[in-house]
């Protein structure tokens, strides 16, 4: 019996691919931004593209899907931090 391992890349990718959601939920409903880090969302907002490119590169599936995903959400942050502070 093989193992694929990109199964197991798939499973930590979509605990990966989640942990901003709960964020993002409150964040909208509640508005406030104040707490919002914003250098943090950046670094993940880079980390993601070069994880991109190591999964382009290695035609890796679950590397691939994962970091367009949370790169998606961490910039869905960075706008709401951008729409909900006060100006």
């Amino acid at each position: 019996m093989n193992f694929n391992p990109e199964i197991l890349g798939l499973i930590g990718g979509t605990l990966s691919c989640i942990t901003f959601v709960p964020q993002i939920f409150k964040t909208w409903k509640s508005k406030s931004v104040k707490d919002i880090s914003v250098s943090s969302f950046l670094i993940v907002v880079c980390s993601t593209i070069v994880w991109i490119g190591y999964g382009i590169l290695k035609d890796s599936i679950s590397v691939l899907l994962t970091n367009i995903i949370v790169f998606f959400t961490a910039v869905i942050m960075l706008w709401m931090k951008w729409k909900f502070t006060e100006k």
